[in-house]
């Protein structure tokens, strides 16, 4: 497939430099997924998909274009060349816009290492329906659950990105994954929760009962829950949400928003942001994880960097234009897609874990909210102002209590992370793993 998506690769840039262009880059994407949904005990959905996509940036000193289509044929790629030109020569003029000197790109790189593909023979429909009336009767096993939401899936993505500046490489990535949703109680009186799983390799992939079985667990878990009472609290975020917490500091720390100057974090450069001891670092290329890259978007090696450390900002996440603008080399963090031109983002996020577990810090907290889900979601990008609706459990004098929801938590972002406590429960697997964190002093709006 990889040799398919090169060929491809190759003759958009030769169509480009045909049509007249300075510059370009090509990106074929080809990739197959199946799922399986059941519900009810019924087969609700058995759904396959599979289809190329290609992509053409040309580029005209600043001026750029992208174009992209779903039909491979010589035809559609000569249009899309000559029109992507001509778009390109119409487009305003960005002087940060460009592809990498040749002498920054990636040049060997070790994808046996990587192990992102599963050569295991893709899983027929019928695996996948057993998979998902597994994890449905291990949950509707518990006494009390009414209903359960199975699915199961999985996908095969390569991918083969060339540019006109020498670069030309590809890779393939799997996965597959199991979830269910179980509901216990009627009416207003209907709690939910979920649990899934999901991993590069199928062998790697845990047992569908067990992950039922902890879907039913935290959905009675959730019954008869109440408003807590409003105040100001201790907030242990549990590992399930707290990577969100992250989530708000790498999307102030990327390139795109400190250029644009609309980031919390824009003047904050080698200052603390968060505890001492503390570091947030980025590794693209751990094994088997579903965000590992050889690569990035615009064909730079990619590395383990530290994005805070011991507490300290220490860069920005950057691409070549965002770089450019704010003076800096690329990090190496460009994503995109077939029909857009690079952006920065991130791939494997690790937060230094604690020395205590998530139990631990429930003891500890005294009275407050230990949230386990999170609804919507008000940030304001600029001042870092913090306000998201949540559910979970309510602590009292170290011990839970009773379920709570229809509660609403708020402070600043900037003074939040800095008041951070990690436990030790980060889930290996994970592309990012950030464990349990508590949180002191916070604004509860509940009853």
């Amino acid at each position: 497939m990889t040799d398919m998506l090169s060929n491809l690769t190759d003759r958009l840039l030769d169509a480009a430099r045909k049509a007249g262009a300075e510059a370009a880059d090509a990106l074929a994407v080809s990739g197959t997924s199946l799922t399986i949904d059941v519900r009810q005990g019924k087969l609700e959905q058995a759904e396959r998909a599979e289809g190329t996509e290609i992509g053409l940036r040309v580029l005209f000193g600043g001026r750029q274009a992208c174009v992209s289509a779903s039909d491979i044929s010589d035809r559609t790629i000569t249009a899309l060349a000559e029109r992507a030109v001509a778009m390109a020569r119409e487009a305003p003029d960005d002087p940060y816009a460009g592809l990498a000197d040749p002498s920054q790109i990636a040049r060997d790189w070790d994808l046996a290492a990587l192990d992102l593909a599963d050569p295991a023979p893709e899983p027929d429909a019928a695996a996948l329906e057993a998979d998902c009336r597994a994890v449905e009767a291990a949950a509707l096993a518990a006494r009390g659950i009414t209903q359960v939401e199975a699915s199961a899936g999985y996908s095969r993505r390569a991918m083969h990105l060339a540019a006109t500046n020498g670069f030309s490489g590809g890779y393939a990535r799997t996965s597959r994954s199991v979830s269910a949703v179980a509901f216990t109680g009627e009416g207003t009186g209907m709690e939910r929760d979920w649990a899934g799983e999901a991993r590069t390799y199928q062998s790697d992939l845990p047992g569908a009962e067990g992950i039922g079985a902890l879907a039913a667990e935290r959905a009675l878990a959730r019954a008869g829950a109440v408003k807590p009472v409003t105040g100001t609290y201790p907030v242990l975020f549990d590992e399930r949400v707290a990577s969100s917490l992250i989530g708000h500091l790498l999307s102030a720390v990327n390139g795109a928003a400190i250029a644009r100057g609309a980031s919390w974090l824009r003047d904050a450069m080698g200052q603390q942001v968060l505890p001492a001891g503390l570091s947030v670092i980025e590794d693209p290329h751990r094994a088997r994880i579903s965000s590992s890259r050889p690569f990035d978007g615009e064909g730079l090696p990619t590395r383990r960097r530290a994005i805070v450390e011991d507490g300290i900002l220490t860069g920005w996440t950057l691409d070549l234009a965002t770089a450019r603008k704010l003076g800096l080399a690329s990090t190496g963090n460009a994503a995109r897609g077939t029909s857009s031109p690079p952006s920065p983002s991130t791939s494997n996020i690790d937060l230094t874990q604690g020395a205590v577990s998530r139990a631990d810090l429930i003891r500890d907290m005294g009275t407050g909210l230990y949230v386990t889900s999170m609804i919507g979601s008000t940030i304001n990008p600029t001042t870092g102002d913090y306000s998201r609706g949540a559910a979970g459990f309510w602590v009292q004098n170290g011990v839970i209590s009773h379920p709570v929801n229809e509660c609403t938590i708020a402070g600043n972002l900037r003074d939040m992370l800095l008041r951070l406590v990690p436990a030790n429960d980060a889930r290996a697997h994970l592309s990012t793993r950030v464990p349990s964190c508590l949180i002191d002093g916070l604004t509860l709006a509940g009853a």
